[in-house]
């Protein structure tokens, strides 16, 4: 049975690899799969937002068979999601770590994917093999998952929470839950879309600006064990949003100031250990605490949010890339700013319904 679970967690965390090729692979090529479909960047950044969204509505964008896979794609990342999360609770695991090596993994895949299409680049082959590649990996992933048996689902009955403590700022509270779930994964997305583009415009290299992203990828595998490192010793949570926030948003500046490679390094692995360490996660259950009797639906608002976010963000970042690349990216900055004010008064409020509790006993 041990090695049963072992072996079933090897291969969710294998679907992670190939899911974190998936969130970068079409960013990652965008400049390629304009030229093969005859279209300009604006585009296929529209493309990219099918992800996003489960649903036809946007076909009357463009039109075109490639958002509809996207739109699957989309649907896919969310069935994988519900399943791998709900795997890992049946199997006895704590959440928390489930969650943290779940973000490590997928960071493991966003670090290799620019490498492979830099690679591919420099040698001059065909943009899709990276997309072979992953579609390689799931192929294999599949043949292992094939013979596992998953564990049956619990009987147990769901704990009833303590009774929030009525307020009347607990809507703005709510409201701030719900743009942070927007904020936090448009941050992510914004960056990992235009990193790339925006170095190449800075006049650095190809090589160079893949770089950054690989270097993102690296500092999100590092930032993930720091974070279950606080988290394990009890730091506040609402500390380290606000901390890691601010410095996320402080490495979208230096990037759009500086014309150093050094600097523009420092900045891309630190962001990615701010900005994609698992913050978004503990500003989930940041807002399931707020709402200890309402979790399956503050998990319900918070993700809605962030899937708006990654439908909403590459056509914005795709009109303004019509203006000038250096803009689309810049528009991070924007989107930093929000997350900051957000988690300042998520902070506030928490923080006094906490005092407020503890007032009880």
């Amino acid at each position: 049975m041990n090695k049963q679970k072992l072996r079933l967690s090897i291969s969710l965390y294998l679907n992670y690899v190939a899911h974190g090729f998936g969130l970068l692979i079409l960013s990652q090529n965008m400049t390629a799969l304009g030229k093969s479909w005859s279209v300009p960047l604006k585009l296929v950044s529209f493309v990219i937002s099918g992800v996003g969204i489960g649903r036809l509505l946007a076909y009357l964008i463009t039109g075109y068979l490639a958002y509809g896979l996207a739109i699957l794609a989309g649907i896919a990342n969310s069935a994988l999601d519900a399943g791998t999360y709900t795997t890992f609770a049946e199997m006895g695991q704590k959440g928390s770590r489930g969650n943290i090596l779940i973000k490590a993994a997928a960071s493991l895949g966003e670090f290799i994917l620019p490498l492979l299409v830099s690679s591919l680049h420099h040698h001059q082959l065909w943009y899709g093999y990276s997309f072979m590649t992953m579609a390689g990996i799931l192929i294999i992933n599949a043949i292992l998952l094939a013979p596992l048996k998953f564990p049956q689902a619990g009987q147990k009955a769901a704990e009833s929470g303590q009774n929030t403590a009525k307020s009347q700022k607990s809507w703005l509270t709510t409201v701030c839950f719900a743009l942070y779930g927007c904020a936090s994964m448009a941050l992510m997305i914004w960056f990992t879309q235009w990193i790339t583009l925006f170095g190449q415009k800075q006049g650095f290299s190809t090589a160079t600006s893949h770089l950054f992203l690989s270097l993102y990828s690296v500092g999100s595998i590092i930032g993930v064990f720091i974070l279950f490192g606080l988290l394990s010793r009890e730091v506040s949570p609402y500390a380290i949003l606000l901390i890691m926030n601010v410095l996320a948003t402080l490495m979208v500046l230096l990037l759009l100031v500086s014309h150093s490679a050094f600097l523009s390094e420092f900045a891309s692995f630190m962001f990615g250990l701010t900005a994609a360490s698992g913050i978004m996660q503990t500003g989930l259950n940041a807002f399931m605490e707020f709402f200890p009797d309402k979790k399956g639906l503050a998990t319900g608002i918070f993700y809605f949010f962030g899937a708006a976010a990654s439908f909403t963000v590459p056509i914005i970042t795709g009109v303004l890339s019509d203006i000038d690349i250096r803009l689309a990216f810049g528009g991070d900055l924007a989107v930093g700013i929000l997350a900051c004010l957000s988690v300042t008064v998520i902070s506030i409020a928490c923080g006094k319904k906490k005092m407020i509790n503890a007032d009880r006993y």
